[in-house]
């Protein structure tokens, strides 16, 4: 099962974090009206970790247990091809930047070989090396692994009202030390080892994932063939996230917190049959949210180029730079997804393990 509308939010989130990173300071972004938003858009990986847990269980709901190795062999086929791709071009940029600017090349075999493993979160000091929106994916495969036992031994095994107490306890639990050891003598402002390991070790993000799973174990359950008018609850789960992001001061978001607005705004979203499911579902819309992952993990290679290119060209007008670059990286995304992320995709995935 596929809920269209959820898809072009991947979009949003994608480009928000892409905001975060590259375009703080341009134009609308640095509006007073709207910064405060694009500051904290990295928050959009929460969203897009308890949406993962969300739609997983709704993809495989169906089936009465999952093959474990056909499984993983699909999530490989998911994720791998992007990640390769763009990890080879930064390699590439990178050697053409250590053999012209050496004593500016940050050049480093074992980061590029630790990138190609999808590791690169689990050790410390490392989680931002090489590619950096790469440390999510890593929290990801956490996820792909540990997924098909909670699903064939958990969520096919026991109802909806006995695992909600179990995972809220872990979500509250996970939110208690997170927000203990950072505000403790163990946390050291990044970049270091503690900063590394409360912000983007994947154990720390697993209640996210969770809850997403649970999410759609209340859909399933309750709402699942209701379609409901939801525009307006949808509007106002929003205006919850845009004022905890303006007036918060004491908390941090980064590890789960915000799923007391997310959980509401995909259940809200993923039951709508008004207006916003007619603007999701537009072609499109659905297609940028396909195209989504590439422009999350192909970011940095992209943007990166595109500086250096415009070094040589000795063109330094930083809102110029960001909006060729973006429309660039838009291109490259859909032409990944056609010719890279579409085609190995269905190849891998047409590999069969006997179990």
């Amino acid at each position: 099962m596929r809920i269209e509308q959820l898809t072009f939010t991947r979009f949003l989130a994608a480009i928000s974090i892409v905001v975060y990173h590259y375009a703080k300071d341009i134009f609308p972004f640095n509006s007073d009206d709207v910064s405060f938003l694009f500051k904290q858009a990295n928050l959009g990986v929460s969203y897009f970790f308890i949406l993962s847990g969300f739609v997983m269980v709704i993809a495989y709901w169906k089936k009465d247990k999952i093959s474990i190795s056909n499984y993983l062999l699909k999530r490989f086929a998911r994720i791998f091809p992007v990640c390769l791709l763009a990890t080879l071009i930064l390699f590439g940029l990178k050697i053409a930047e250590y053999y012209l600017f050496p004593l500016k090349s940050d050049l480093n075999i074992y980061d590029f070989l630790l990138s190609l493993s999808l590791l690169q979160a689990w050790i410390p000091g490392k989680a931002m090396s090489f590619n950096t929106p790469a440390w999510s994916i890593t929290v990801e495969c956490f996820f792909y692994v540990i997924f098909p036992f909670v699903f064939n031994y958990l969520y096919k095994k026991y109802s909806f009202k006995r695992l909600f107490f179990p995972i809220l306890l872990f979500w509250g639990l996970s939110q208690f030390i997170f927000h203990y050891l950072l505000n403790s003598s163990f946390y050291s402002m990044g970049p270091s080892p503690s900063h590394d390991f409360l912000y983007y070790n994947p154990i720390l993000h697993l209640n996210q994932f969770l809850i997403g799973n649970l999410t759609a174990l209340f859909y399933i359950n309750w709402l699942k063939g209701f379609k409901l008018k939801t525009d307006l609850l949808i509007l106002v789960a929003f205006l919850c996230i845009v004022f905890s992001l303006k007036y918060n001061t004491y908390l941090d978001f980064h590890n789960g917190l915000l799923m007391v607005f997310f959980v509401p705004l995909i259940l809200f979203i993923s039951s709508n049959n008004g207006y916003f499911k007619k603007i999701n579902n537009l072609w499109f819309l659905v297609y940028l949210g396909e195209i989504s992952y590439g422009v999350y993990i192909l970011q940095k290679p992209i943007f990166l180029a595109f500086k250096a290119g415009f070094q040589v060209l000795k063109i330094d007008n930083p809102t110029f730079i960001f909006y060729t670059s973006l429309l660039a990286l838009l291109i490259f995304s859909a032409l990944s997804y056609k010719y890279v992320e579409g085609p190995l995709r269905k190849k891998i995935s047409a590999w069969k393990f006997d179990r």
